[in-house]
């Protein structure tokens, strides 16, 4: 398999409609054409199930729902670029915290979500097929660290996250035998809970390719800890691995205005500079080129050559009114307070007005 050099760009459209624009060198240009002047070669678009409201009021975020994919599949492969699809299985952001079950499948049996995500799965590749824009790899649900359509497929229940995960790699099998399947979970410091996780679904003859991995250095542990996770998983389930969300932060400067989060934040949460603190390098822009460079020494280190590279989550969700990581209707569905503010503005690759950063030139220069 390929070297990924990839970009998750879901909010893409979003902040063009809200008039974000992209600059390299101080040239106005389209996003994908600076990005792939800097080698990355593959992106990851996420798809919600229906993300909006019962009034038709859009969730924000990107409002990820099947038409916004084909959009940006379409961009992706007239750039020549390779597509990660990310299936959450859910109308909004699926993660270890939240894994609602879609409007539309609520009060089904597990026997009908199992047939659900089947179907889902099925006839959405299949429109995909049909348009010639079938992503190279999938993602059958997204961070499933503790499950999935909750509260059915939530762990410990492996029998039915296993049945819901299987069905929808058995879709993307029966549409085409050149995708690769990814299987994604936070945390990629965390080696017991990989293993835990993966063992259990092995045992229930749980079929992929790929293990994906979330690693937020601020969350997730060293990059001592995420090497030695990713060296011993390589070996004990003989997969390769991608890092599928990674970021860092290049500054602190404005953050709080930008993500718009209360003075003393939510209870229970970290402050921001807690959280910086915990990053064994400087969120500036020379630290976020140093952690990127890094990351790929520590992919290399994978056994076999199975580190086979990464997706930055969200390098271009740059501030611009009118996109934030929810709305108000949002909220309702994933039972959250809010508030609504672009919490990444600080982590892109892009400045906060949309200039490319020196980052990008780690991702260019990096041979694997």
């Amino acid at each position: 398999m390929k070297y990924y050099k990839g970009m998750d760009i879901s909010t893409l459209l979003e902040v063009e409609k809200c008039g974000g624009k992209f600059y390299d060198g101080g040239k106005e240009g389209e996003l994908l054409t600076i990005l792939k002047s800097y080698d990355v070669n593959a992106v990851r678009i996420r798809l919600w199930n229906d993300p909006y409201s019962e009034e038709g009021e859009p969730y924000g975020a990107g409002t990820n729902d099947f038409n916004s994919v084909l959009e940006l599949s379409r961009r992706a492969k007239e750039k020549g670029l390779d597509i990660l699809l990310d299936y959450h299985y859910s109308d909004f952001w699926a993660d270890p915290g939240k894994q609602f079950i879609p409007k539309a499948w609520r009060g089904y049996s597990v026997d009908e979500l199992e047939q659900a995500v089947y179907d889902y799965t099925r006839d959405t590749l299949l429109i995909l097929k049909k348009e010639d824009l079938l992503p190279c790899m999938v993602q059958v649900g997204n961070e499933l660290t503790n499950g999935l359509l909750w509260p059915y497929g939530k762990t410990p229940n492996y029998d039915n996250i296993a049945r819901f995960v299987k069905a929808g790699v058995r879709a993307v099998r029966e549409v085409s035998d050149k995708i690769k399947v990814m299987i994604h979970l936070d945390n990629g410091g965390n080696n017991e809970l990989y293993r835990e996780w993966f063992d259990n679904f092995v045992k229930r003859g749980g079929d992929f390719d790929i293990i994906g991995l979330s690693y937020y250095p601020f969350w997730h542990g060293t990059f001592d800890m995420l090497e030695n996770n990713m060296k011993d998983i390589a070996v004990r389930y003989g997969k390769e691995l991608i890092i599928a969300e990674v970021s860092m932060g290049y500054t602190m400067e404005d953050y709080a205005s930008y993500e718009k989060l209360a003075p003393a934040q939510r209870k229970g949460m970290a402050t921001r500079q807690e959280l910086a603190d915990k990053i064994e390098y400087p969120m500036t822009k020379e630290g976020q080129t140093a952690f990127m460079n890094e990351l790929f020494h520590r992919i290399a280190k994978v056994p076999e050559n199975k580190g086979r590279g990464y997706f930055y989550w969200e390098p271009a969700w740059i501030p611009v009114p009118g996109s934030g990581w929810a709305t108000e209707s949002s909220l309702k569905y994933i039972e959250d307070k809010g508030p609504c503010g672009n919490e990444w503005a600080n982590q892109a690759l892009f400045d906060y007005e949309g200039n490319a950063l020196p980052a990008l030139g780690a991702v260019r220069d990096y041979k694997p």
